[in-house]
């Protein structure tokens, strides 16, 4: 039975007595990997396969006698080949957490409507670390779109647990081989705290659970934290927190850390300026201390005893420990001192958290392009902001869906309260996607660009004196268009309209056409003048209407004027061949006067004989009578009496 301390050392695959301890050196802090370096000797295997060792799990334990002190299991990371003199070989060791292996994985992926629980677990479970409790209290809430961005699994890991006032460290086990990672937000999920009293005797034997050196410090930390952002669904909102520090008794209160932006949305903004506050000052106040127990490792809190300083006597919280044991009698022939075991720790009152300092979050270096993406078969999918979706070059896990990645902001040409520009980006379309203020979470499009299979309008570079605003139909193949060419002599402002085209004009409208005016209606064609007059002037040449099939009908219901140097009027029928008709039809009277003369078909009298409109005799006799030519008496069914009378 072994009385003493001792330190063995097992790896998986190999005896457990394969290698005998003979130094390490642990080193621990919360939120960080420990590292345990470890001397070895063996004289079993003086010669090893890398393959044998390397990613494989050792547990190192820490004996008083035949008790377990503590345990220590980790990744076998690094493992190098020593001194060999025929009998024995030396080897050099080390070891860290599972999570460790987080650190090997570099990824671009985005995380979309989680919490900090769901994130953190797919990478915990993504790296093989299947031990892990998160002990959380405090909120956290789902984040809409979140990036993990060019950063090593465990990079990532920590960016985010910190934002989030989180914590970690590694449980161990006393008697079994179990460890298990802890999440926690706040210090009252710690474990129960034990007592250990303070003996700065160091040249007697001792207990192990004593403290035997115990320095207590404070510095000068920021004192104030004030995070500002911005929304824009709620553009006129603060968006402003601030938080003091806590415990400043000793150091002005003027040195205030401005964050911006503070990448939060909502009032949950105080809570990230009270994280950032208690990273911040972390280290304000801070003891280290020397002891002979294993026991003492970040994630416990402590009670010291018996000091002669009577505040020192509280409770602590441990943040860090550095565990170095020596066994020199592991190699055969050096007797040295004896086994040894030294803890140097440090702690910070347990009143407070202790939560890491904010890490700084990878900056996107430019503008990317992206493709806009929706359900199957759309081919316009955004919001009531207009944003759209779009799926990253570098995104290898959402498919290219209406789920693809947050709704992205579209920057236009304009941009007003109710007025401005307008283009939503189509399913398929490449954009040029930046960030703002490089933030990988916060992506806005920023233009449109062609590729290969989404062309320009026209055939460049034949067409490349021409300025094309163009449209789809939506669901179809046609187009709306508006072009301006350039092409010298032949420059033209084209516009065309798939279907309908409407102009409204509030006030007055001018149009100056300097040459030719063309118009082509394919069927119908209506002018109304609601209030007016309408003044057609033709200043040199001829107006010529013409009706080539079909009829000409015009009604007025008031006064008619035509003044003509002279008029002529032919009815012809079937496009001139034969007699045709004219026909004057009034109420009362029809008046036709010249200020010359009226030239008749001969200067004396003519009589003449026609027929009505409705087939009755309409005219009874003509004649020419002191410079006027007139008709009277009509016989019609419905009306006897002087119906016309022309005169000239």
């Amino acid at each position: 039975m072994s009385t003493g301390l001792r330190f063995t050392l097992e790896v998986d695959g190999l005896p457990p007595d394969a290698f005998a301890v003979v130094s390490f050196h642990l080193n621990q802090s919360l939120s960080s990997l420990f590292s345990l370096d470890l001397s070895l000797v063996s004289q079993q295997f003086l010669s090893l396969e890398f393959a044998q060792v390397l990613d494989k799990m050792a547990y190192l334990t820490i004996w008083q006698g035949d008790d377990v002190q503590r345990r220590v299991k980790g990744v076998v990371t690094w493992f190098e080949l020593g001194e060999n003199d025929k009998n024995q070989m030396l080897y050099s060791m080390k070891v860290h957490p599972p999570l460790w292996r987080a650190g090997l994985r570099q990824n671009f992926r985005i995380f979309q409507n989680e919490d900090i629980k769901s994130i953190l677990g797919t990478m915990l479970q993504e790296n093989g670390v299947t031990e892990w409790s998160p002990l959380f209290s405090e909120p956290h809430p789902s984040r809409e779109f979140c990036v993990q961005y060019g950063e090593t699994d465990y990079d990532f890991l920590c960016r985010m647990a910190a934002e989030e006032g989180i914590f970690f460290y590694e449980e161990h086990a006393y008697k079994s081989t179990d460890q298990s990672l802890v999440l926690c937000d706040t210090v009252r999920h710690l474990p129960e705290s034990f007592e250990i009293p303070w003996n700065p005797n160091t040249r007697t034997e001792v207990s192990t659970l004593c403290i035997s050196q115990f320095r207590y410090s404070a510095q000068i930390r920021p004192s104030s934290v004030v995070t500002k952002d911005y929304t824009f669904k709620r553009p006129d909102w603060a968006g402003r927190f601030e938080q003091e520090g806590q415990h400043q008794d000793y150091q002005r209160t003027q040195y205030e850390v401005y964050d911006y932006p503070g990448r939060f949305k909502s009032a949950h903004g105080q809570n990230f300026a009270r994280w950032q506050m208690d990273g911040w000052r972390n280290n304000a106040e801070t003891a280290r201390g020397m002891s002979r127990s294993p026991e003492i490792w970040p994630g416990r809190r402590i009670v010291l005893t018996g000091h002669p300083q009577a505040n020192l006597n509280r409770e602590w919280q441990v943040v860090a420990s550095e565990l170095h044991g020596e066994q020199p009698q592991a190699v055969p022939g050096r007797q040295g001192a004896g086994t040894a075991l030294e803890n140097h720790f440090a702690v910070i009152p347990a009143d407070r958290t202790w939560r890491p300092q904010p890490l700084l979050k990878p900056l996107v270096d430019g503008p990317q392009s992206a493709v806009v993406t929706g359900p199957a078969g759309e081919e316009i999918f955004c919001d009531e902001h207009g944003r759209v979706r779009v799926k990253f070059n570098w995104d290898r896990y959402n498919p290219a869906d209406q789920d693809s990645s947050c709704w992205i902001r579209v920057a236009q040409a304009w941009a007003g309260t109710g007025f401005g520009h307008l283009a939503i980006p189509r399913v398929g379309q490449e954009v040029i996607v930046d960030f703002l203020n490089g933030d990988p979470d916060q992506p806005i499009i920023m233009g449109r660009t062609y590729h290969q299979e989404n062309r320009t309008p026209g055939s460049l570079p034949g067409t490349k004196t021409q300025m094309t605003i163009r449209s789809k139909t939506y669901m179809g193949s046609g187009f709306n268009e508006l072009k301006f060419d350039d092409a010298t002599g032949r420059e033209q402002v084209y516009i065309h309209a798939q279907k309908n085209m409407d102009t409204e004009v509030l006030n007055d409208r001018t149009t100056t056409v300097k040459h030719d005016h063309r118009e082509t209606v394919k069927n119908d064609q209506t002018v109304t003048i609601q209030e007016g007059n309408r003044l057609l002037t033709v200043e040199k040449g001829h107006k010529i209407t013409g009706v080539l099939k079909g009829s000409l009908s015009e009604d007025v219901f008031q006064d008619r004027s035509t003044i003509a140097g002279s008029v002529h009027v032919d009815a012809v029928n079937n496009g001139g061949e034969g007699d045709g008709i004219q026909a004057y039809t009034a109420i009362k009277e029809i008046f036709a006067g010249r200020g010359g003369k009226q030239n008749c078909a001969d200067a004396g009298w003519h009589s003449a004989t026609g027929r009505g409109i409705d087939g009755n005799q309409a005219v009874e006799g003509w004649h020419h009578h002191r410079g006027r030519f007139c008709f009277h008496q009509l016989i019609h069914s419905d009306y006897q009496g002087v119906f016309y009378a022309v005169h000239f």
